[in-house]
């Protein structure tokens, strides 16, 4: 039997297109150069960001074959670092105690940390999970 790894939710991959010519959708679905070169051309001049449209449910599909679930929720922990990222919340929520507190007073290392949780918030969570430490 298949066990349904559902990390990543359409919806919010769709939520996220509406912002998609800065490349927010491509982020969560874990392609970051994608999402930077999507951030600094406007989606490619828009014409990309059309054509993700229809590409959104093969990157949801890709992202849930990629990334393993676990007790850490991929959704939740990309909409606090979206909300309250300044504030290291996403990486309390991680069980990244110190990170989590340099973020909360330098608010999120001046920025640059949050900019490398964006294009690696993925990657961090899917290792603590493949890790096995968590329970």
């Amino acid at each position: 039997m298949i066990k349904d790894n559902n990390t990543h939710s359409i919806v919010i991959g769709y939520i996220l297109w509406i912002l998609g010519f800065m490349g927010a959708h491509r982020f969560y679905y874990g392609r970051p150069i994608s999402g930077i070169i999507w951030f600094f051309t406007l989606g490619l001049f828009f014409i990309g960001w059309l054509v993700d449209l229809f590409l959104i449910p093969g990157m949801d599909k890709s992202a849930d074959r990629r990334f393993l679930s676990g007790p850490i929720n991929y959704n939740l922990a990309w909409v606090l670092l979206t909300f309250l990222g300044v504030f290291g919340v996403h990486r309390f929520y991680q069980r990244k105690w110190i990170t989590g507190l340099l973020y909360l007073v330098t608010l999120g290392l001046f920025g640059i940390g949050i900019i490398y949780d964006w294009c690696t918030l993925n990657d961090q969570i899917d290792d603590l999970h493949r890790d096995g430490t968590l329970i």
